[in-house]
């Protein structure tokens, strides 16, 4: 339940970030629970949490009743009869505590297991949600060069007009055209980029990969940041699996001082004797009944002593993973935050860049009309603007990957 509100909470922030929360954004906590719902990797782990999770009942047991039947070939005699066979049963019993202590621990280890899960959703959140960005960024460039390319044939109409009137060579004409050309190859193969993505994205999604993936028109960097709680980085379960495995080594440390308690035994023996047919008494053929008590003391205990150095080690070993785990964490973050930054700093300049480039292209467009117009400058003012805008796509795409990153770190 915990985590249920937790990862609601995180693909909220993501869809929030998604132009206004308008339909479409939408459909990414669509696609995110259908994801969570699919994903054979999430049912892995959890197959394997109902396992370490059933196997308290599993130690929750106690060892077998030992039975045992014996017939005596040679029938021994005794004052009140020959004994004909022997009956026994016995049963051993732990010290005081121990069945809770396997419970606890194997609970522990139940505990650790779950946060497999917990990571493994985060991770594919981010990785649904990365894919999602990946399409969008694929589909914006696919738009932004069929716009180039409904630019370029405007362009070649004017260089076919201005090489009528003798104002511009066939030469500008075939440039223009190959330029179409070139950036007609960038978007097929954009476009089967697009398709091997979508691929990846309805994998995720445990699906069809033909299957089309519908995404946002736009996507724009909010004004501000959504402000950032390092402190919850401490809290990731990445980090609180070490906690659990610690805590579970811990148990097996109060398991190990019990099992190297003492244990207790309880049986019976039964004997049957046959009457003395020679002889007349009061316990004639009486047959024998004969309660036993035991205990198994674990004189020679360094199997035990043993184990507690070795529990000992464990939990350095963890500490020392944690920390290790935490660092690399922390510069995880720390990237992302700054990466997210400069993609929102790129985004500044593409826009004013993209801005100065339209005015140059209307500045040439008026130069047509003086019949001044150089189709060399069109061609590299029209390859400026592509390019700004690219980069500005890219710059969009960037925050959002960061974002992602930065939420899989942080939000609880």
């Amino acid at each position: 339940m915990k985590f249920i509100k937790s990862h609601k909470k995180i693909v909220f922030i993501l869809c929030s970030l998604l132009f206004g929360l308008n339909l479409s954004a939408q459909r990414l906590e669509e696609f995110i629970n259908e994801a969570i719902e699919k994903n054979p990797e999430i049912q892995k782990f959890e197959l394997q949490y109902k396992i370490a999770s059933e196997k308290v009942n599993e130690v929750n047991t106690l060892a077998n009743t030992e039975l045992g039947v014996g017939y005596f070939v040679s029938e021994p005699e005794t004052r009140t009869g020959a004994q004909r066979f022997k009956v026994s049963a016995k049963q051993m019993l732990p010290w005081f505590g121990t069945i809770t202590a396997r419970e606890n621990y194997v609970s522990s280890l139940a505990d650790a297991e779950y946060e497999d899960i917990v990571i493994a959703k985060r991770k594919l959140i981010a990785s649904v949600s990365q894919s999602y960005y990946n399409l969008y960024a694929n589909k914006a460039k696919q738009e932004v060069l069929t716009e180039n390319i409904r630019l370029l044939n405007t362009y070649e109409t004017l260089a076919l007009t201005s090489v009528e009137v003798g104002k511009a060579s066939a030469v500008d004409v075939l440039r223009l055209q190959m330029r179409q050309n070139e950036i007609q190859q960038l978007k097929q193969v954009l476009q089967q980029q697009f398709l091997a993505e979508q691929t990846k994205f309805n994998n995720l999604l445990n699906r069809a990969n033909d299957i089309p993936v519908n995404v946002v028109d736009e996507l724009v960097i909010p004004p501000e940041d959504i402000e950032l709680n390092s402190g919850n980085l401490t809290l990731h379960p990445e980090l609180l699996k070490f906690d659990k495995l610690y805590q579970s080594v811990e148990q097996s440390e109060l398991l190990n001082q019990k099992e190297s308690s003492p244990m207790i035994g309880f049986g019976i023996d039964y004997v049957n004797v046959d009457r003395r047919p020679d002889m007349s008494f009061i316990d004639n053929g009486k047959d024998i009944l004969m309660p036993m008590l035991s205990v198994s003391i674990p004189i020679f205990n360094k199997k035990y002593n043993s184990r507690s150095r070795q529990n000992e080690l464990q939990q350095q070993e963890i500490q020392s993973q944690k920390q290790e785990r935490l660092n690399r964490l922390e510069i995880l973050l720390d990237k992302a935050v700054y990466d997210r930054h400069s993609a929102r700093i790129s985004n500044v300049t593409q826009t004013k860049n993209l801005r100065q480039a339209k005015d140059a292209e209307q500045i040439l467009i008026k130069s047509y009309e003086t019949g001044t117009i150089d189709f060399n400058d069109v061609l590299d003012i029209q390859e400026l603007q592509l390019k700004f805008q690219m980069n500005q796509i890219e710059s969009v795409k960037n925050y959002y990957m960061q974002t992602t990153i930065v939420n899989y770190l942080t939000h609880q």
